[in-house]
C-alpha cells in the first residue's frame, strides 16, 4: 500500500499532455522500483514516455491519479468498485452490471437505472480501446499494469469525448524475456481467487502473453424463499496478447479477451419505510397487512431476504484489438482498431419483497461496437509539441425486455376504492383491486434497438513561450448520430392484446393500461459540436509546478429508450420526451504540485469549478408504465471543490499517504424535477402540492429542487494509509504491516433528494501483514475490519408505497494471499 502512498501521490494531479497513456508495448519508465520502494528512500522521479520522450509526471498539468498493478494486488482492489475506496474523486455505483455508472467529481452519468440512449460522461478505456457499455467496468482486472483516473474534460486528447474525466486501464504487455507469475487467495465466505500470467518470445521479433483470473465467493445475503446465498461471485477472465516488432520503428500488438460473470446478484431488499401522499390504505404497511406479509427481517444488516423471483446477473464481455505504433522520426503514428461485444442476461425481483407482485422484470441486452482511432504525436520537440487525431465509433444495442405482473399485483397496485373497507381491504366486492385476475399475468414485452455513430477530429499543442512557461490549447470537432426503436406490446393473463388508444371504456382495461401501457416510438438525434481547452503552466522550480485550465466541452444529446411517460390524456406517450439535449460544460481548474525534503514529501492541490447546462438527469415518476425511468434536462448543474494528494516517505521503512476531496455538486436550476417519494402518490393537481408525507394529500406534477444536492455525491471523502516494514534474515526479506482507510460523508441516493434515501457517512478500514522477498509474497488481509454496516444504494419501490429498499455493502472479509513470480 505504501507503494501506493508514494507512487499514487507522486503522480496525482499529473498526466501526459498528449494522449491516453501509450498503448502496449510502450511503457512508463519509473526511476523508482516497480513496487514503489526506492533504495535511497526517494520516489519522486517517476517518468513517462507518452510523448515518445521521457517526462516526469509531476511536471505535466492535467489532474490524474495512477495506481500500479502491484498496489492493486496488495490492496485487493480487483475491480472498479473496490478501486473507488482509494480515489476520493471517483464514484462508482452499480445495482447490477447493466445499471452501473462511473462519476468523477460528481459528474458523468445520471444516478439510477441505465438508459441505453445516452453517453457516459466518464470514458472507460482498456489499452486505448474505448468501452461503450459501462457494465463492462464491473469485470475483474486481468494482469493489469496500472489504472489511471483522469479528472476533468479530456476530449482534445482522447478518442471519445469525455466531459467529466476518464478511467484508463493498461494491461501488462508481452515481454521478450521469459516470465511468469501466479497468485492464489483464499478467505471466508469460501472466497477463492486465482491469477496467472506467462509471457516470453516466440521468435526474435514476436512475443506472447497469456493471462487469466478466476474468482468465486459464497454469497453474503441469504434468501429464505429459495434457500440460496445471494451476492455470490463467479467470475472468469482470459486475455491474450501477441506483440510483433516488425522493425525497430514499427510494432503491432494483437489482443483478445473473454470475460464471463455469473453471480446471483444484485439484490435490494427491505431497508426502511417512509410515508408518501398515497392514500394510507395503499401504502406499504397497510398493503403488507392486507396480505398478512412481513419480511424475514426489518434489519437489513441481518442480510436475509425472501425475494420470490429469479435473481441473476450473467454477463459476457469480449473483443479483439490491434494497436500499431510507427516511429516516423519527427513523430509517432498510432492506430487503435477494435471490435467488442457485451451480452447481458439478467433476472430481477423488481418489487423487492416476497410477494408475487412483479414476477418477471428483466432487460437482456446485446451490444456490439467497432472503433478506430488514428493519432499522430510529435517526438522530442524542444519548444513545440503536438498531438492530432481522428476517432470513429459505431455501436448497436438490441434489448429484449419483459415485465410480468403476478397474482398479488391487483391488490398491491390498484386503488381499492374509498373507505369504509370490507374485511378483504376493498370498498366493494367487485373492486378490481380485489380481483387478482385483473393484473395477474399482465405482460409487457419490449423490443428495443439502438444505433449510435460518432466521429471526431481532435488536436492539442504544447508551446513553450519562454523557459518554464507553456501554453497548451486543444480543439475537438465532433459529430453524433443516434436512432432507436422502442416497441412495447402488452397482453393480459389470457394472452389477449391490451389496447389503450382510444381510451378504453372497461374499468379492467383502464387499470391494466395504467399499470403497463403499450408503446411504440422511434426517436432520432444528430448534431455537430465544437469543444476545446487551453492550459497555462509554469515551472516555478524543479519541484514546484502550477497550472490553470479552462475547458469547454459537450456530452452528446440522447434518446429515451426505456419507455416514455403518458400524455395528459393518458392514452399515449408524451413524444416531447423522446430526446434530451446535449450537456454543455464549462470547466475551470487550477493546480499546484510540490515536493519537498529531497522529494520525500509530496503535496498536490487542485481546485475546480464546473458548470453544466442542460444536465441529463434520470426521472422516475409515479407512472408504472415507465419501467426504468426516463431522461430529462435539468437547466443547470454546478460542481465545485478542491482536491489534495499528499505522501510522506521519511525512510525506506515507512510510507504514509492522505488524499482528500471536497465536492459541492448541486442543481442550480431544476424546476421540473421528479418529486421525492414524500411528495408523490397523491391526487395529481397542477400547481398544487400537499404537505410532505401526508396520506391522501395532493401531489404536484413536478417539483423545484433547485439548490439541492446531486445524488451519489459526498461533500467530503478521504483515503489514507501507511505501511511499515522491517528487514529480516539479512538476505533482502522483510515483514510488513499495512493499513488503508477511507471515509465519505452522507449522500443522497435518489435523483431528487428525499428524507428517506440519505445514506449516512461511513468509514472503512483494511489491514494486511505479511512477508516478502524478491519475487515471493505472502500476506494475510482483513477488509472492512470493523464490520461497518453501510448501504451502497437506496431505492424507492415503484408506485409510491413508501417502501425503501437497499443494497448493503460487503461485511468484514478476511483471507490469505500468496504470489510468486518466475
Amino acid at each position: 500500500m505504501l507503494a501506493h502512498a508514494w507512487y499514487v501521490l507522486m503522480v496525482s494531479t499529473a498526466a501526459p499532455l498528449t494522449a491516453a497513456p501509450p498503448e502496449a508495448p510502450l511503457q512508463q519508465t519509473p526511476v523508482a522500483a516497480a513496487d514503489g520502494a526506492d533504495p535511497e528512500g526517494r520516489s519522486g522521479d517517476i517518468v513517462v514516455t507518452a510523448r515518445r520522450r521521457e517526462e516526469r509526471v509531476q511536471e505535466v498539468p492535467i489532474a490524474i491519479s495512477v495506481i500500479g498493478g502491484a498496489e492493486i494486488e496488495r490492496t485487493g482492489a480487483f475491480n472498479v468498485n473496490r478501486l473507488q475506496q482509494q480515489q476520493p474523486s471517483l464514484q462508482f455505483y452499480s445495482s447490477n452490471p447493466r445499471n452501473s455508472a462511473i462519476n468523477i467529481r460528481g459528474l458523468g452519468a445520471p444516478f439510477g437505472l441505465t438508459n441505453d440512449g445516452i453517453e457516459q460522461g466518464v470514458g472507460f478505456y482498456v489499452d486505448g480501446v474505448y468501452i461503450g457499455r459501462i457494465g463492462a467496468s464491473t469485470f475483474d482486472f486481468v494482469d493489469v499494469a496500472q489504472v489511471e483516473v483522469l479528472r476533468g474534460p479530456q476530449g482534445t486528447l482522447y478518442g471519445k469525448n469525455t466531459t467529466a474525466g476518464a478511467l484508463n486501464i493498461t494491461t501488462r504487455p508481452p515481454s521478450f524475456e521469459p516470465e511468469a507469475k501466479v497468485e492464489l487467495s483464499g478467505g471466508n465466505y469460501n472466497f477463492v481467487q486465482a491469477k496467472a500470467s506467462v509471457s516470453g518470445p516466440l521468435t526474435d521479433n514476436l512475443a506472447l502473453r497469456l493471462s487469466s483470473s478466476a474468482t468465486t465467493r459464497k454469497g453474503t445475503i441469504y434468501n429464505s424463499s429459495s434457500g440460496d446465498d445471494l451476492h455470490r461471485l463467479r467470475n472468469l477472465g482470459l486475455r491474450g496478447q501477441l506483440l510483433w516488432k516488425a522493425t525497430d520503428a514499427l510494432d503491432l500488438t494483437l489482443s483478445g479477451d473473454f470475460n464471463v460473470q455469473s453471480p446471483d446478484c444484485c439484490v435490494q431488499y427491505f431497508a426502511r419505510v417512509g410515508t408518501t401522499q398515497r392514500p394510507l390504505s395503499r401504502q406499504y404497511d397497510a398493503l403488507a397487512a392486507a396480505f398478512g406479509y412481513t419480511p424475514p427481517s426489518k434489519n437489513p444488516f441481518d442480510r436475509v431476504t425472501d425475494l420470490d423471483a429469479g435473481i441473476r446477473s450473467r454477463q459476457e464481455i469480449g473483443g479483439v484489438s490491434l494497436v500499431a505504433n510507427w516511429d516516423l522520426g519527427a513523430a509517432t503514428l498510432t492506430s487503435v482498431s477494435a471490435w467488442r461485444y457485451w451480452d447481458w442476461q439478467p433476472q430481477n425481483d423488481r418489487d423487492f419483497i416476497g410477494l408475487p407482485i412483479t414476477t418477471i422484470s428483466q432487460n437482456p441486452s446485446q451490444q456490439k461496437q467497432v472503433s478506430q482511432e488514428i493519432r499522430l504525436a510529435s517526438n522530442g520537440a524542444d519548444k513545440l509539441a503536438y498531438t492530432v487525431g481522428a476517432f470513429y465509433f459505431h455501436q448497436t444495442i438490441d434489448t429484449q425486455g419483459s415485465q410480468v405482473q403476478g397474482p398479488a399485483a391487483s391488490r398491491y397496485l390498484l386503488n381499492p376504492g374509498n373507505p369504509p373497507f370490507l374485511a378483504n381491504g376493498c370498498a366493494t366486492l367487485t373492486a378490481n383491486a380485489c380481483n387478482p385476475a385483473v393484473l395477474n399475468g399482465l405482460t409487457s414485452t419490449n423490443t428495443i434497438s439502438f444505433d449510435n455513430t460518432s466521429f471526431a477530429v481532435f488536436g492539442k499543442l504544447n508551446y513553450e513561450l519562454f523557459e518554464g512557461f507553456h501554453l497548451q490549447p486543444g480543439l475537438r470537432v465532433n459529430y453524433d448520430k443516434k436512432s432507436g426503436s422502442y416497441v412495447s406490446v402488452v397482453t393480459n393473463g389470457a394472452g389477449a392484446l391490451v389496447i389503450c388508444d382510444p381510451a378504453p371504456t372497461s374499468s379492467v382495461v383502464r387499470d391494466q393500461c395504467a399499470t403497463l401501457a403499450p408503446q411504440s416510438y422511434a426517436p432520432k438525434f444528430s448534431d455537430w459540436n465544437v469543444s476545446g481547452d487551453i492550459t497555462a503552466s509554469y515551472d516555478f522550480s524543479a519541484d514546484i509546478h502550477g497550472y490553470a485550465t479552462y475547458a469547454k466541452s459537450f456530452k452528446s444529446g440522447g434518446i429515451n429508450l426505456s419507455g416514455l411517460p403518458l400524455n395528459a390524456a393518458g392514452t399515449g406517450v408524451d413524444l416531447s420526451t423522446q430526446t434530451v439535449k446535449p450537456e454543455k460544460v464549462d470547466n475551470y481548474e487550477v493546480g499546484l504540485k510540490t515536493q519537498f525534503f529531497d522529494r520525500r514529501v509530496t503535496l498536490n492541490l487542485a481546485g475546480f469549478w464546473t458548470e453544466v447546462a442542460d444536465y441529463q438527469a434520470t426521472v422516475n415518476n409515479g407512472q408504472l408504465t415507465v419501467i426504468r425511468g426516463y431522461l430529462a434536462n435539468a437547466a443547470k448543474v454546478r460542481s465545485r471543490g478542491f482536491e489534495f494528494d499528499s505522501s510522506f516517505r521519511p525512510s525506506q521503512r515507512l510510507n504514509l499517504y492522505v488524499n482528500g476531496a471536497y465536492t459541492d455538486s448541486t442543481y442550480q436550476k431544476f424546476t421540473n424535477a421528479p418529486c421525492p417519494p414524500e411528495l408523490s402518490g397523491g391526487t395529481v393537481v397542477v400547481g398544487a402540492s400537499g404537505n410532505a408525507g401526508v396520506p391522501g394529500a395532493n401531489s404536484a406534477v413536478a417539483c423545484d429542487i433547485s439548490g439541492q444536492r446531486l445524488p451519489g455525491i459526498s461533500k467530503w471523502s478521504f483515503s489514507y494509509g501507511a505501511e511499515y516494514n522491517v528487514p529480516v534474515g539479512g538476505s533482502g526479506g522483510e515483514v510488513y504491516i499495512g493499513y488503508d482507510g477511507n471515509y465519505r460523508s452522507r449522500f443522497s441516493s435518489n435523483p431528487s433528494p428525499s428524507a428517506y434515501t440519505w445514506i449516512e457517512g461511513y468509514s472503512m478500514s483494511n489491514v494486511r501483514a505479511g512477508y516478502r522477498k524478491d519475487d515471493f509474497n505472502v500476506f494475510g488481509w482483513v477488509r472492512n475490519a470493523f464490520d461497518q454496516n453501510y448501504f451502497e444504494l437506496l431505492s424507492t419501490q415503484s408506485g409510491s408505497t413508501g417502501l425503501i429498499v437497499g443494497q448493503p455493502g460487503d461485511p468484514r472479509t478476511y483471507g490469505l494471499t500468496v504470489s510468486k513470480s518466475f
